[in-house]
């Protein structure tokens, strides 16, 4: 009798091991068809690219100029995005509705992080009781909006985290890593009011547009939107990303001057918008009690402005500055492999630490990647030197691409659009008038002072150069818990689409129709190669335009001959104590010092410095000699050190023999 009473147990216990077994085995296949989804999602976008690579190639070859590689990336991901949703077959999810508890003391206004579901076990075991449930967690996603969607249409759409932890740093770190500096810090002025001032004056612009349009829309939409809320919207669309203007700019050698103020602004103001529309956030979240308008709120939303953008670049060029300080006394470079791979993370690492510190990495990894070409880049080895630039390169590229085949996908899978027709024709043009009222007046008043002036035709490609791009469709995924914010991505998404695809295929007929001239027409008659080289014989418009009236410029003594002096201090202060600090460039710190110094000058300055030679012949191949911002002048044979090194003594630099155009 006991033997059969333990047979029976032994029964039992296999019945149960089996059912047991059968729940982990139907988990198992549940893990293994969301790996081949999270596969298939990955496939298809990889797929996208190496058919955008491969069309880009054709028109290359083919020469074809009205479609960009950006434009080809929307278009790829539009047809895919339709076929997803309206094509794939219907695999509806599994759910099951689970309400609160009503006694719960969890505060319900808000949804929690995780649900700990408690699953029930259906398997009884007699004189044993129940199996234990097993609990599973379920992480916030957000709303949802249908719930019959295919898996797919889930694993296609990403978080919107990832777009700024993981895709926008390269993109950012690329525009100024790979800066030219000498045109950017040319028209520095031009460029910061673009940027700075004119981001912040089309924000005010659109926003202060869209809430009145809104007011005259119907009930419904209108009552979902706050002018906070438009305002967000002005400051998420006024960033411009001009990349196939860009880049039809560099094939044509269009005047470089134009290049630099489009790029420069395109640079600096995504960063200007992104602190932007933080500070915006931060006037509801922590100020204002009603979402009105609150003076004493509104200064301290320009102080968080001020204070976070300052704050970011100093973190961002201090972790340049500390990067070219590792590299400058330790002997990385002789491994060159582990020398690029600390470049890389203490470029990150800059990103990561100012947003832990509730800055901007977006603004420090900009600032951190033109102290890195600066300094940095001038004591990595020669094969670091190429690997880094190649690196970031392919990553802008492969980042750039992927973001915009993302949007033409998103269109279709993202669940949380929200299309209204009467807010987007509104987004459309309000969007244009922002970017007019950046350029136009703007322009005018700094041409009442700038010898020479930004030509009309500069100011209409300007203006035409305003496409929306990464950092405007990032900022509008990222929330879009409400109406209001859906509609604001729908509109978003569309503007770039458009913008992109229409007006980045019309580049070449605006530069033909505005009679800008491009280094192809210029240089008819030269030799072959130097087409090649870019900018190497373009006219420049500016310089060509001060030639007959120079003499009156240097009669009035007008502000181009100040921001010279400017630009001259500041050559000083980095050509004797940064560069000499930071790198290996002569002439050393214990030349340009005071002699009370001299002990830690000694200390800073490496064996390197003494023995490679002057520093003319460095200057011809450092990564930096593009910065000397002044126009090349004609200079005698023989220079008194002392002319170049004021107060110098002994600075041991051979300077005989200088022309002009070794300078």
């Amino acid at each position: 009798m006991n033997l059969l009473f333990v047979y029976c147990n032994i029964f039992l216990y296999i019945i149960v091991s089996c059912d047991a077994s059968g729940a982990d085995i139907a988990l198992d296949a549940k893990a293994t068809l969301l790996h081949r989804i999270d596969s298939l999602n990955l496939l298809i976008y990889t797929c996208l690219l190496t058919l955008t690579v491969l069309t880009i190639w054709v028109f290359k070859h083919r020469r074809v100029s009205w479609l960009h590689e950006t434009g080809l990336a929307v278009i790829y991901g539009l047809i895919v995005g339709a076929i997803i949703r309206y094509g794939s077959s219907t695999n509806e999810i599994t759910y099951i509705d689970a309400h609160p508890d009503p006694d719960s003391k969890y505060n319900l206004s808000v949804p929690p992080d995780m649900v700990r579901f408690h699953f029930p076990d259906k398997i009884q075991v007699t004189g044993d009781g129940p199996v234990p449930n097993k609990t599973y967690a379920y992480s916030f996603r957000g709303e949802i909006v249908n719930v019959e969607q295919n898996e797919i249409d889930l694993k296609a759409t990403f978080d919107p985290e990832i777009f700024f932890n993981i895709i926008l740093p390269p993109i950012i770190f690329h525009a100024g890593y790979c800066l030219k500096r000498k045109y950017f810090f040319r028209n520095l002025g031009a460029i910061l009011t673009f940027a700075m001032v004119g981001t912040a004056l089309s924000a005010l612009v659109i926003g202060s547009l869209m809430y009145g349009f809104v007011q005259l829309m119907p009930a419904s939409l209108a009552s979902s939107f706050t002018f906070l809320d438009t305002l967000y919207f002005g400051a998420l669309i006024s960033p411009t990303d001009p990349l196939t203007v860009l880049a039809i700019f560099s094939q044509l050698k269009v005047d470089v001057n134009l290049y630099a103020m489009i790029f420069g602004e395109s640079v600096l103001n995504d960063a200007v918008a992104l602190v932007l529309s933080g500070a915006i956030q931060n006037y509801e979240k922590r100020y204002s009690t009603d979402g009105e308008f609150e003076i004493t709120a509104f200064l301290q939303a320009i102080g968080d402005f001020i204070g976070i953008f300052s704050l970011s670049l100093i973190v961002g060029a201090l972790m340049g500055c500390f990067t070219a300080l590792m590299t400058k006394f330790t002997h990385v470079r002789d491994w060159p492999l582990l020398e690029s791979a600390l470049f890389v993370l203490m470029s990150y690492a800059a990103f990561l630490i100012a947003e832990v510190c509730e800055l901007t990495g977006v603004v420090a990894v900009l600032f951190c990647g033109i102290c890195q070409a600066h300094y940095t880049y001038n004591n990595l080895s020669t094969d670091s030197r190429n690997r880094t630039k190649q690196l970031f390169e392919l990553l802008n590229f492969l980042a750039e691409n992927f973001i915009f085949t993302y949007i033409g996908v998103s269109m279709f899978t993202f669940p949380k659009h929200h299309f209204d027709p009467w807010f987007i024709i509104a987004g459309f043009l309000t969007s244009t008038l922002g970017r007019a009222v950046n350029i136009y007046p703007l322009s005018f008043l700094m041409n009442l002072g700038r010898k020479p002036p930004i030509p009309m035709n500069f100011q209409h490609m300007l203006f035409f150069s305003g496409l929306r791009g990464a950092m405007s469709f990032a900022l509008a995924i990222r929330n879009t818990v409400s109406e209001a914010r859906q509609a604001m991505l729908t509109t978003t998404s569309l503007i770039v689409i458009a913008t992109v695809v229409l007006q980045g295929g019309a580049a070449t007929h605006a530069l033909a129709y505005l009679r800008i001239p491009t280094g192809y027409e210029l240089s008819q008659g030269q030799n072959e190669e130097s087409d090649t080289l870019p900018y190497r014989d373009v006219r420049n418009l500016y310089q060509a335009t001060d030639m007959g009236s120079s003499e009156s410029h240097r009669d009035s003594g007008d502000s181009g001959t100040e921001k010279s002096r400017l630009a001259k201090l500041w050559g000083a202060l980095d050509s004797r104590l940064l560069k000499p600090l930071l790198t290996h460039a002569r002439p050393p710190l214990t030349e340009t010092l005071p002699a009370f110094f001299r002990p830690l000058a000694r200390l800073l300055t490496t064996t390197r410095q003494y023995t490679q030679g002057d520093n003319n012949g460095l200057r011809r191949t450092d990564s930096d000699s593009d910065l000397c911002i002044d126009e090349p002048q004609p200079v005698p044979t023989s220079i008194d050190p002392q002319q170049l090194w004021p107060g110098l003594v002994d600075t041991r630099i051979s300077v005989e023999g200088i022309t002009g155009s070794n300078i």
